[in-house]
């Protein structure tokens, strides 16, 4: 038996194992002869039993974007079927069917054959679409039910043309059934050992992907008998893999040598005729991470057919209709102290739901001007009641109030001007009029487009303190103004150290703020140091801030000396915009620092002073990133006069959000949740709605798009400062992305997006978040041309910054962010706006490194499959389409004029073809691309940990190990990548002289024959050469190739 070695590397890095298989095994009767697979013969396995589990990501066949999928399994002419899921492409079946096995023996020369139908009821005669096939050997079928697993098979293409995705899980084994007739003898005993005759293994191929034939379903489904003649005539070779024990073990047990065990691969499990192989994919992504379409009542669904005025402006959100009392002042309030004082407040009360407004002291003719919302769908009574009250030490005195009816109060809906406020006059409470004492007020009924929404205090906030209600309204903000400043250190003269008998060491250091840099050690000590480096760094708007330039010098160990120092406003420093001159150097005095009580001194005049050179800019032309520039939202120029006009109007609505966590349970609280949208540099922040799971914000936010290319990202968090609370973190809940360019235009997209978390225990979902989402577009032609022009402005191109400063300078930009919109009123915390600009995205993650792998495979996938094509074609696996592709490379080759036309038409029927199955959905986050479903604890334990790390040192040297190990496979394919590079360099440096000189004589006897023969000659010479058939090939490496892998590398010199 000839065994061949080969070592195979699994998509995961981390594994690495050797198969030992043997091209063609012996037939499956021989193994029970050899002992491998001794079975009784009132054990012998008659049924089959096949479980369809689920599928997922199938193709959506019925035009409307879905699917009606049901499976059918064949297996030695018998065939079952499972029932049909309407619309859905990730059914889940979980079935299962028993199978007769009429001759043991036979089984790994039969095939179960499993189809999955998409169920088409408009459709008359064939009321089935064909989404996809798996046939399986029955080699590969386990013989119990312990060693019988999970695996998930992606769906075949029935031919070249077939647009088939996504995969199927299957599981099956077969057993023994007492019940069932005893299996028929064979007709002729069972060969000795001795007997078998040997089997001469084919030279192995390694094509574990073949192309299968077109052919209709009803072909498909054809007889058992006529496969089985089928079969006989055309057979194809079966590679079964086996595990060799040791020697010394072979020996220790058994004399004899060892039957080989067969061992199952996925990846080869596979029939004759069609070669099947299981990709390492991972598990089908859990459902409740996936996307759910929505339907609301929303004006702009409804086009606005029976809406009202706030349908134009406020129509991706559903209308919430609001009681606003506007308590304005009062005047001539009665006293009720015996001091003849009056410390008032109003007390508005519907139902159960009460509101009081700040109390004035000693003030007779108060001014509140507070505004309240009560919520129409909670309206508890018909009758509002507004009660002036003196605050007293033990209980409040009344002084009168004023009731409203809610039948006769009044409709406002913008753009209505605001209500006018009215004065009343107070009662008692027999209902008569005082004597004195009048209140403004007014009273009408909104909607949350009214502009007095976001500054009124709401009944679902009545038990928050006037103090902490700022931290629940909506708000929005704007990023600051961003700038790059760049500093350039030239040169300094006359520095003067205190020891004068040795020349400086001298460096300079550079404050911004918060931010430091230093220059590189002047090349020359001496007391007129040059440097000629620079720095950057991030300043904004307004330029409160000083740039401090210290000269110090570290010629002492520990001890640094500081030689000068210059403050240097950053208001003075000159702009520039895009690509103009810089600004011209300047000369700057560098002032010792003054010690206590030598201001007098500084005033005077100074007759001496060191000197530095520097050149201060402001670099207007370039974009600040504060994000990272995969999902950013914002590329435009700091200087406004460098902005292009908008392209398109970005809407919001931010809905509602359903089964979320409690985030306080620990407090006898749910969760109090708010809302983060940002894009571009504006953010907006909706109102907490408290100590609910199924908050209702219905709150609408409009932004101007610049480019399409740019992503809007909604966060979601739990308020933790409802109750004054200043040490406490807002609990991030979930976030979500929309690219813009994945949206069709004026489109209303309605979903509920998973609220997914990644923590140090492991993925979780904390509800769904309901958006509405529409991308209006104002100018067409600078939309499309918008796609030709660079993604950021053109100084990044023109001048480029220093790849070492990007990261760190990104760094600065979100700190700022960070720390001038967490002091705005209300805040925006710094925990939420790090979270919403992932400022830990570029930390190490091997959870994301894996995710990365995987993405890189996916893209190589698909150069893959076109070379895999191309192997079926030159080894004619289908000689149909290798026929075809004959005729029109002779095309082709004949008529030049026709290869880019050909190419270009071929990619837009390909786009065309394509259209029908384009998304329907926004994207989202996917869980099973971040490979967040199935990552270990440990990794997500060292992925949040600090940095520098915390951790005890046994756990950082494990992980210090692991990553060496994954550097070392790193390190062996660059080497190997390397080491094909200078095999082709070594071709003509004459490295090895002998093969240099063969391919320089090759080259020379090449040049002359195609000189002398017409071009179209040598490409259908060389076209036909590579599309020979089988027959004229060799199972050997070619020529090239060998002397390709001869030729000499410099992985020998390396130490």
């Amino acid at each position: 038996m000839h065994l061949i070695t080969t070592a195979t590397a699994y998509s995961s890095p981390q594994f690495l194992s050797l198969v030992f298989f043997t091209p063609t095994p012996p037939p499956f009767h021989h193994l029970f002869s050899l002992g491998s697979f001794k079975l009784p013969k009132n054990s012998m396995m008659n049924k089959l039993l096949v479980e369809v589990l689920d599928a997922s990501d199938l193709m959506p066949k019925d035009g409307e974007g879905s699917a009606s999928p049901f499976v059918e399994i064949e297996f030695d002419g018998q065939q079952q079927r499972t029932q049909t899921k309407h619309k859905e492409l990730n059914p889940c079946w979980n079935e299962k069917f028993l199978f007769n096995i009429n001759d043991p023996g036979d089984l790994p020369q039969k095939t179960i054959e499993v189809v999955v139908y998409n169920y088409n009821d408009r459709k008359a005669g064939n009321h089935k679409n064909f989404l996809g096939r798996v046939r399986i050997s029955g080699v590969s079928i386990p013989l119990s039910q312990s060693e019988a697993t999970v695996e998930r098979y992606p769906l075949e293409k029935r031919g070249l043309f077939s647009n088939i995705k996504g995969d199927i899980a299957l599981r099956f084994h077969a057993l023994h059934d007492d019940t069932a007739p005893a299996p028929s003898p064979p007709p002729q005993p069972q060969p000795k050992h001795s007997e078998i005759p040997h089997v001469e293994p084919e030279p192995y191929e390694e094509t574990p992907l073949q192309e299968i034939n077109t052919n209709m379903v009803e072909e498909e489904s054809m007889e058992g008998e006529k496969k089985k003649k089928k079969k006989k005539k055309k057979e194809k070779e079966v590679r079964t893999f086996h595990s060799i024990p040791a020697p010394a073990a072979a020996k220790a047990h058994n004399p004899q040598p060892p039957p080989p065990v067969v061992e199952r691969r996925a990846d080869f499990a596979k029939a004759g005729p069609p070669n099947v192989m299981l990709m390492q994919i991972p598990p089908k992504q859990n459902p409740d991470y996936a996307l759910v379409e929505t339907s609301p009542p929303l004006a702009a669904r409804l086009r606005y057919r029976g809406g009202d005025k706030i349908s134009t402006t406020y129509d991706l959100v559903e209308q919430m209709h609001y009681l606003y009392v506007n308590v304005v002042k009062g005047r001539d309030l009665p006293a009720m102290d015996i001091s003849g004082s009056l410390d008032p407040y109003v007390e508005v009360k519907l139902g159960n739901y009460k509101g009081i407004t700040k109390h004035l002291e000693k003030n007779q003719n108060p001014v509140w001007k507070q505004i309240f919302a009560f919520s129409k769908e909670r309206l508890q009574s018909n009758l509002l009641e507004v009660t002036v009250k003196d605050k007293d030490i033990g209980k409040d005195d009344f002084v009168g109030r004023v009731l409203f009816d809610l039948t006769e109060v009044p409709l406002r809906v913008p753009p209505d001007s605001p209500l006018a406020p009215q004065w009343y006059r107070l009662e008692d409470k027999r209902g008569l009029k005082v004597n004195n004492g009048e209140i403004m007020l007014a009273v009408w009924m909104g909607t949350q487009a009214d502009e007095s929404f976001p500054e009124a205090w709401h009944s679902d906030a009545h038990n928050v303190s006037h103090s902490n209600l700022a931290n629940t309204r909506s708000k929005v903000y704007f990023s600051p103004k961003l700038y790059y400043l760049r500093v350039q250190v030239i040169e300094a003269q006359d520095l003067v150290p205190s020891d004068k008998g040795r020349a400086p060491d001298a460096i300079v250091r550079v404050q911004l703020g918060n931010q430091v840099r230093y220059t590189r050690p002047s090349q020359i000590r001496s007391t007129n140091p040059v440097w000629n480096d620079e720095l950057m760094f991030v300043a904004a708007e307004p330029f409160e801030d000083f740039i401090i330039v210290t000269v110090e010098d570290k010629a002492v160990p520990g001890n640094v000396e500081i030689l000068g120092r210059e403050i240097v406003s950053v208001r003075s420093v000159p702009p520039r915009n895009e690509t103009s001159k810089l600004p011209d150097s300047r000369w700057y005095n560098l002032h010792r620092p003054s010690a206590v009580g030598e201001e007098e001194t500084e005033k005077k005049k100074e007759k001496f002073s060191s000197k530095i050179h520097l050149r201060l800019c402001l670099e207007a032309g370039y974009h600040v990133l504060d994000e990272s520039t995969h999902f950013s939202s914002d590329l435009q120029p700091s200087s406004k006069h460098l902005r292009k006009k908008n392209i398109g109007i970005l809407e919001l609505g931010i809905l509602s959000a359903r089964n979320l966590l409690p985030m306080k349970a620990k407090d006898g609280r749910t969760t109090d949740a708010y809302c983060v949208a940002k894009y571009g540099n504006k953010w907006v922040r909706t109102r907490t709605l408290l100590d609910t799971l199924s908050p209702r914000w219905n709150e609408q936010y409009t932004w101007e798009v610049y480019d399409p290319c740019t992503v809007i990202t909604i966060g979601v968090f739990d308020n933790h400062h409802i109750n004054g609370s200043s040490d406490a973190k807002d609990q991030r809940i979930g976030k979500v992305r929309i690219r813009l360019s994945t949206l069709e235009t004026d489109r209303v997209y309605t979903h509920f997006y998973p609220l997914l978390v990644l923590q140090s225990n492991g993925l979780k979902k904390n509800g769904e978040l309901h958006l509405a989402v529409r991308f209006t577009c104002t100018a067409w032609v600078n939309m499309v041309a918008q796609y030709g022009r660079p993604l950021l402005p053109k100084m990044h191109y023109v001048q480029p910054i220093p790849v070492r400063h990007i990261d760190w300078l990104r760094h600065q930009a979100m700190q700022i962010v960070a720390a001038r919109l967490s002091r705005a009123e209300p805040p925006l915390r710094r925990e939420a706006v790090e979270y919403m600009l992932d400022v830990d995205y570029h930390m190490w993650s091997l959870r994301r490194s894996k995710a990365n792998f995987h993405r890189i495979m996916s893209l190589l996938s698909g150069v893959t499959a076109v070379c895999k094509w191309f192997d079926d074609i030159c080894t004619w696996r289908n000689p149909i389409t290798t026929c075809l592709v004959h005729v029109l490379f002779l095309i082709l080759v004949c008529y030049p004029e026709l290869i880019l036309p050909t190419i270009f038409l071929y990619l837009f029927v390909i786009g065309i073809w394509n259209y029908r199955f384009r998304p329907r959905h926004p994207p989202h986050m996917d869980a099973r691309l971040s490979q967040a479903e199935s990552v270990h604890p440990d990794e997500l334990d060292e992925e949040f940990d600090t940095f520098p790390t915390t951790k005890p040192s046994d756990i950082v040297r494990m992980r210090y190990d692991r990553l060496r190990s994954v550097g070392g496979r790193v390190q062996t394919v660059v080497g190997d990548l390397a080491t094909q590079g200078e095999r082709a360099q070594a071709i003509l440096s004459w490295r090895d002289s002998r093969a240099t000189s063969i391919f320089i004589i090759f080259s020379l006897i090449w040049a002359v024959f195609i000189y002398v023969t017409p071009f179209q000659v040598v490409a259908i010479l060389l076209g036909l050469y590579m599309l020979r058939h089988p027959r004229f090939r060799s199972k050997m490496p070619s020529v090239p190739v060998n002397f390709f892998k001869r030729l000499p590398s410099k992985s020998d010199m390396l130490l």
